[in-house]
């Protein structure tokens, strides 16, 4: 959807009647867009057209018949990954004994890592990390053969932090558990650049990972849905107009015991307690944008459909408080939104509550999320109300953007990544965001 990208966004000033968020926003079209990859529905393409992945990782778990492609996305994020080029798709299980299951969503990535981009980026990263103060002047001025940013032959180089080398998975320290292994003789005198591994990276070294699922060829056709371009926009938020209390206005303090007041109390306690107050955020907050298919920022957060499924439960006390306040109401949300220049989704601390990458064992963070009018896109030349059930489906991807394990860098490798599935609940069908709101009109 265009190129998917690290990005700030422009947030409207408090006197503005709306705000941006950093959230972007896909359309299904029917018109090309200038991103010719991403896709609605559709039959997937792969980075190598001559080395597709295995067809086994659109079978459904359950039935084990093929699924068709729900999203195809085009992720590449230069400034995060450079020399990475990387892809979604999204795969969904069409038979109805299999609805609300797990392994009837699955979600494929792809990446494949230009080596000599990656060398490009880590030299850069390194001769940045060196002071001017200490640079051989000398060389600077009048040119030398010896590098100032050599870490052995400069001893006042800063060395790299920790958090630094875990994120680049593709470096060559061997906090990289699918780097060549070191020599014993490099051992002996170890790179004083080199920071020690800590506890949790050598940990990470004897993360089981997952195999790859058997060769498969692709059948020579696919169950489809109708092909749609994806347009995108960032998330625009009307702002709640501010109440204001005429100066001629008393209020009274004193308390109401009436029958009344504890009637309409008990009606409000009941009515929370029937009523999933993240649903009601979730229909709120893409009220003000209906149409949209596909929320899309790179470790941001999702929008929840509930917080009381499996999901939620595992999601939600991940959220910071940051987060929580500005998700306990719509019109909280749109002032946290007006006192802020940049405003997300949700805030994560630490965790994301997201199952590890079972490739590497690093972390897992939000990538983007299909949302409920994909259905009605997807479905429309579909005869009948009995479609798909999903009220969301979030994508969490590993945060190193790592590569299959075993594959050789420059080859496009493949690992399947965590489908956040949110089942729609009975009870909200007719509340205008269900599984495809099938029956209503576009």
């Amino acid at each position: 959807m265009a190129q998917a990208r690290d990005y700030d966004s422009d947030s409207a000033s408090e006197t503005e009647s709306y705000t941006t968020t950093n959230v972007l926003l896909g359309y299904a079209s029917k018109e090309p867009t200038d991103d010719s990859i991403s896709q609605l529905g559709g039959s997937p393409t792969w980075i190598d057209l001559s080395k597709p992945p295995s067809a086994a990782y659109a079978k459904c778990k359950v039935c084990q018949n093929f699924m068709p492609l729900l999203l195809q996305l085009h992720t590449d994020l230069p400034e995060r990954f450079p020399g990475h080029e990387r892809r979604l798709h999204v795969f969904a299980c069409k038979n109805k004994a299999c609805r609300r299951k797990q392994g009837t969503i699955r979600v494929l990535r792809s990446t494949k890592v230009n080596p000599a981009a990656v060398k490009a980026e880590n030299e850069s990263s390194k001769a940045a990390s060196i002071p001017a103060s200490v640079r051989n002047l000398g060389n600077d001025i009048f040119g030398g053969s010896r590098s100032p940013g050599s870490a052995s032959t400069n001893p006042f180089s800063t060395t790299t932090p920790a958090s630094k080398s875990t994120s680049n998975p593709f470096s060559t320290t061997s906090s990289n558990p699918f780097s060549e292994p070191k020599s014993t003789d490099t051992d002996t005198n170890p790179d004083p650049s080199t920071p020690p591994l800590t506890f949790a990276q050598k940990a990470s070294l004897h993360t089981p990972t997952s195999p790859p699922p058997p060769a498969l060829p692709w059948p020579t056709s696919l169950p489809t849905y109708p092909h749609y371009h994806l347009d995108a926009d960032y998330e625009s938020l009307d702002a709640l107009p501010t109440a204001t209390i005429p100066s001629s206005t008393t209020l009274d303090s004193t308390p109401n015991t009436s029958s009344t007041a504890t009637a309409e109390k008990e009606a409000s306690d009941a009515f929370e307690s029937s009523h999933d107050r993240a649903f009601q955020r979730f229909a709120d907050r893409i009220g003000q944008n209906p149409e949209q298919v596909l929320r899309y920022e790179f470790g941001g957060g999702p929008l929840l459909y509930s917080d009381r499924d499996a999901v939620g439960a595992m999601l939600a006390p991940h959220q910071s408080s940051s987060s929580a306040a500005s998700g306990g109401a719509f019109a909280s949300l749109d002032a946290v939104a007006a006192r802020s220049s940049k405003v997300g989704i949700a805030a994560w601390a630490g965790s994301t509550g997201m199952p590890g990458c079972t490739n590497c064992g690093a972390k897992r963070v939000f990538e983007c999320q299909l949302m409920p009018y994909a259905i009605v896109e997807l479905e429309a030349e579909d005869e009948g109300i009995d479609g798909m059930e999903w009220g969301t489906v979030i994508v969490g991807v590993c945060e190193s953007d790592c590569e299959e394990a075993g594959r050789k860098t420059g080859k496009c490798g493949f690992v399947e990544e965590w489908a956040g599935v949110q089942w729609e609940e009975i009870k909200d069908v007719g509340a205008g965001v269900g599984a495809g709101g099938k029956g209503k009109g576009k």
